[in-house]
């Protein structure tokens, strides 16, 4: 793709649409006009609140994410329809993740609520744990409604087989920030997500700032394999950039039969 999507305005849920400093999260820069912000020090999840006006929620939200996913409610949950379809895409480095843009993706479908795909981007460790383990990298696939709802799938990986459905964007991935690759040919997405028949769900917030809350969570039951290398080369670009468990705040978290 020979146009760059270097902020794709993602929108917000329908009670927080034109919150200052949301739709600069959708590059993965979160309100980096507001605050400079990171993984650590002075600037790290532990101060996000402090840094802007904008990043109250990350100290003030009552349903932040990521969160620990146990003691789940079984439930008779709609199934995932995975919509995507082949999209171009780049790779970019914007300097807190690797992420994937694309261009008219598809979309996901769960009851009546149908979601368009807009990217993709990479955490290590996963955000979210299940029943107090955490991953060695999860992967967000962000999508919004028409009416500008929030939806993001977490895709878990864990150590094994080479993933090679992978293989084709980390040999894009920039080594330095605000660096972007282009791809060549086209992307699908289901390539990547390979089972997604069992899924937990939970409200929730943005993973980085402004932490904006009515996030629709659904974290993938199944995860998928990646090498040992693989999470290495990711790891020397990014040592460490998941945000810290959140309290759950008597949340409900369901999981399909």
């Amino acid at each position: 793709m020979k146009t760059g999507i270097k902020s794709i305005a993602i929108g917000m849920s329908l009670l927080l649409i034109g919150t200052p400093g949301f739709l600069q999260c959708a590059d993965g820069k979160g309100g980096a006009e507001h605050g400079h912000w990171s993984y650590e020090g002075g600037t790290g999840p532990e101060n996000w609140g402090e840094l802007s006006e904008e990043f109250e929620a990350c100290k003030m939200g009552k349903y932040q994410s990521p969160i620990d996913i146990k003691d789940a409610t079984a439930a008779d949950l709609p199934e995932l329809q995975l919509e995507y379809k082949d999209a171009g895409f780049e790779v970019v480095n914007n300097g807190h993740s690797i992420q994937v843009n694309l261009k008219d993706a598809g979309k996901l479908v769960i009851g009546e609520d149908a979601y368009n795909l807009l990217q993709f981007h990479f955490h290590h460790p996963s955000e979210a744990a299940v029943n107090g383990e955490r991953f060695p990298l999860v992967a967000h696939f962000v999508h919004k409604s028409a009416s500008g709802e929030l939806a993001v799938v977490g895709l878990l990986f864990r150590k094994g087989a080479v993933n090679e459905s992978l293989s084709g964007i980390w040999s894009l991935m920039p080594g330095s920030a605000d660096q972007t690759n282009p791809g060549e040919g086209t992307l699908n997405p289901t390539s990547i997500i390979q089972d997604a028949s069992a899924y937990y769900t939970f409200k929730g917030s943005l993973t980085i700032p402004p932490c904006s809350e009515g996030v629709r969570w659904i974290v993938l039951k199944n995860p998928a394999t990646i090498s040992a290398e693989q999470v290495d080369a990711f790891k020397k670009l990014y040592p460490m950039n998941a945000r810290p468990i959140q309290p759950r705040n008597h949340r409900e978290i369901q999981v399909s039969n």
